[in-house]
């Protein structure tokens, strides 16, 4: 492998995402290694030409728009092996007649394939960056499989190892001892492989599903070991019922009083918060995940953000698992963030195209504790860039790029992404894993595990 060590971005309309919102049109981005060392505008003042001369590397951009890889907040990769199965269930109906059958069904290899695809599916899409909440280990080789396919798809991020203890579907249960031993196998195994690109995070995967002893351990084990805590919180009104009735608490409250909510703290949907759960929130400075298109599909309800924005809490951005989008498009999620708080307010100035892709940027990287090295395109930033064309017929002309971004891009329009300095989609294609034969066995592992369910679960044998 080529190794490249200095890159020129040119020409193309450079939207930094920094503090100012700069756009420079036309603009450069010039890396060093894994580091943007420069960005601005584009040509050069004559005596800086040094730049175009000495780079290693040098990718014109013209008539496409340069921006910081988007941060995918939540998504569950095994789920690509599950995605249109049937599309028109509740969230608990969902959970009994597709994901949790499919899961228990799937093998081993199949979470690496399914994982893998996944990755591919992010990057291709805009994103440079997921959190990925993996809680099925019915074989002890699952997670070690999802992680492997992070590392050679080449992107970056979490993987949230999840776990209940209690209630949910019975054989995805665990011993307490059992995830938290295995999760400190994993952080003693994984963290910071691939180049610095991996890391882990606790994922208790519910309150529904876990005892408060296990959460208020989670909470510690977390706190101890200074770990993101990432869960599913307030998806559904049944959940608020459920911890009601459990403990007396809402969802929030009960997160607070096991000692779990704080700055390192990802709130999963947070649908069904309150007035004082917001105040906790803010308080704490924990972050919220935002999965507006899962939330529709499944009919889950809208999520408070502009509220939650005014308040100074913290939101990112997740497509969720490709069960319920039914794809991992990040840049299709802007659209759908900035439409559906507009149509459920009855206000089209709710949510302008730089505050959504602010929170696809910079609110993924705060949520990520990576503030200081991602979510921007800045000198001092690590090299995750993403590259789109803008010369399309459903695009172009333009007037602001932040609009076409938001509501005429989506994932097939990414032309080059960068995570670390090394480029890793190039002309839309990736770079390190041979895409067509990673669907193919993909496909064939799909259709032997329809096989295996199809006479039990009906909905795995309609293929209309």
């Amino acid at each position: 492998m080529i190794i490249i060590s200095t890159t020129l971005i040119y020409n193309g309309t450079i939207l930094t995402m920094n503090a100012d919102n700069e756009v420079y049109s036309p603009g450069y981005v010039y890396i060093q290694h894994d580091q943007i060392v420069e960005t601005g505008a584009w040509p050069l003042e004559e005596g800086s030409i040094r730049h175009l001369l000495e780079a290693d590397h040098k990718i014109d951009a013209g008539g496409k728009a340069v921006i910081p890889g988007l941060i995918n907040g939540h998504t569950h990769l095994f789920q690509t092996f599950l995605r249109g199965v049937s599309d028109d269930h509740p969230l608990s109906e969902w959970l009994r007649q597709v994901i949790w059958p499919g899961s228990l069904a799937m093998e081993a290899e199949d979470f690496y394939l399914a994982a893998l695809i996944g990755c591919i599916e992010n990057l291709k899409s805009g994103a440079t960056y997921i959190m990925d909440h993996h809680y099925i280990h019915t074989y002890e080789e699952n997670t070690e499989n999802v992680l492997r396919a992070m590392v050679e798809s080449g992107i970056r991020g979490h993987l949230a190892r999840g776990g209940v203890d209690l209630s949910y579907e019975p054989r995805l249960r665990e011993e307490e001892d059992v995830i938290f031993e295995r999760t400190a196998a994993l952080l003693d195994r994984w963290q910071g492989e691939g180049t610095g690109r991996i890391e882990i995070a606790m994922g208790p995967l519910n309150l529904y599903g876990c005892s408060r002893p296990f959460l208020e351990r989670a909470a510690k084990f977390s706190r101890d070991r200074n770990l993101i805590t990432h869960i599913h919180v307030a998806e559904t009104s049944d959940q608020i019922d459920n911890t009601l009735s459990r403990f007396g608490l809402r969802n929030l409250e009960l997160v607070e009083a096991v000692g779990m909510l704080g700055p390192r703290t990802q709130v999963v949907h947070g649908i069904w918060l309150d007035d004082g759960e917001l105040e906790l929130l803010a308080k704490h400075q924990a972050s919220v995940i935002h999965c507006p298109v899962s939330n529709m599909y499944l009919a889950s309800g809208v999520a408070r953000v502009p509220e939650m924005r005014k308040a100074g809490i913290n939101v990112a951005l997740g497509t969720d698992g490709p069960g319920s989008n039914n794809c991992q498009d990040n840049l299709e999620v802007l659209k759908f963030t900035a439409c559906l708080h507009k149509v459920h307010h009855l206000d089209s100035t709710m949510l302008p195209p730089m505050e959504v892709l602010e929170m696809g940027t910079r609110g993924g990287a705060k949520a990520m504790g990576r503030e200081k090295d991602l979510g921007s395109l800045e000198p001092g930033k690590k090299a995750d860039i993403v590259i789109i064309d803008m010369q399309k017929a459903h695009i172009a002309p333009i007037h602001r790029y932040s609009s076409a971004l938001v509501y005429n891009a989506n994932g097939n329009d990414v032309h080059t992404v960068l995570v670390n300095g090394q480029i890793v989609v190039e002309a839309g294609r990736c770079t390190l894993v041979d895409e067509e034969e990673i669907i193919r066995r993909a496909q064939a592992r799909v259709d032997r595990l329809r096989e295996k369910l199809m006479n039990r679960y009906p909905v795995y044998s309609v293929r209309s």
